[in-house]
């Protein structure tokens, strides 16, 4: 009886390490599903993240001057359809709120339309694609999107909204973890070409936006990462009538930090400071985002 006793003590502490060995070794959302990851299908993935820019200094003028402040809502919605996990489809929205005039930036959750200070609304929306166009390199993916405005004018009573012209997006994606576990980098190359509306500010251009981002896990369940992005719009020419000949670049760089809330949920922060640039705003966005993956 006393042997016996002891046999089950030792196969219930084999037991319990194994669990625990397998809880070490299984990765969370946070450290697997990057954006370089596509999903299996059926699996569905929903991002919902916001974007708070504000500026009270800008390249076109020197010292302060009126606050200006813009936000972006985005959800995106994509789901695995491939019996290989390597094509996912997607549906992309947008939802924009600005205020100008140094109103406060916090104003922007107003959404009054003020006349001359504030604009918002739905702007646009964008069917999309994600593929893996190398076998080999399970790592590396390419999500193309199309993006179709849903406003008429850019710009009215002095506020501008939301480009009013047509956007093919690609988005190069590529990530790599350290042997360790504990450190990761992710790597994109945002381009899109802008075209449709001779009007728009960046008609016939291309905005190029390449960015590296590196991360540190404590756990697998949390990390803090800081990154660098560099944004560069490069005109191809003017409109019919000599205009919208515009280009600009600029530094951005920021940190922040990514927690998983439960096994389908994370949460993330990021800040960011335009730290150089031309024809551009020197501001800070603020970003909070909610993932969900089932």
């Amino acid at each position: 009886m006393k042997k016996l006793s002891i046999l089950l003590v030792i196969l219930m502490i084999s037991f319990t390490g194994l669990t625990q060995e397998d809880e070490d070794s299984q990765k969370s959302v946070i450290q697997e599903y990057t954006p370089s990851k596509l999903l299996n299908k059926g699996q569905w993935d929903i991002k919902w993240f916001n974007n708070l820019y504000t500026q009270t200094e800008s390249t076109f003028t020197n010292g302060t001057e009126p606050r200006e402040t813009f936000f972006t809502s985005s959800v995106d919605i994509f789901t695995g359809i491939s019996e290989n996990s390597n094509f996912n489809i997607g549906l992309l929205f947008e939802i924009r709120s600005n205020v100008i005039g140094d109103r406060g930036a916090f104003d922007v959750f107003s959404f009054d339309g003020e006349a001359n200070t504030a604009r918002s609304g739905l702007t646009s929306f964008a069917p999309a694609v994600k593929f893996n166009p190398i076998k080999s390199v399970s790592n590396f993916t390419i999500q193309t999107a199309f993006h179709i405005p849903l406003i008429d004018n850019e710009t009215e009573n002095s506020v501008f909204l939301d480009q009013s012209g047509y956007i093919f997006q690609n988005r190069f994606f590529y990530d790599y973890t350290f042997p360790s576990g504990d450190w990761q980098i992710f790597t994109e190359l945002n381009t899109e070409y802008n075209f449709g509306d001779q009007d728009s500010f960046a008609y016939n251009s291309l905005r190029l936006i390449p960015g590296a981002f590196l991360s540190y896990f404590p756990s697998s369940k949390f990390t803090v990462l800081a990154f660098a992005q560099q944004l560069q719009l490069i005109s191809f020419g003017a409109n019919d009538a000599g205009s919208n000949d515009f280009s600009q670049d600029a530094t951005i760089l920021g940190g922040g930090a990514k927690y998983q809330l439960t096994d389908e949920l994370n949460i993330e922060f990021l800040y960011s400071n335009f730290v150089r640039g031309n024809n551009t705003g020197l501001g800070q966005t603020f970003n909070i985002g909610l993932r969900a993956l089932f």
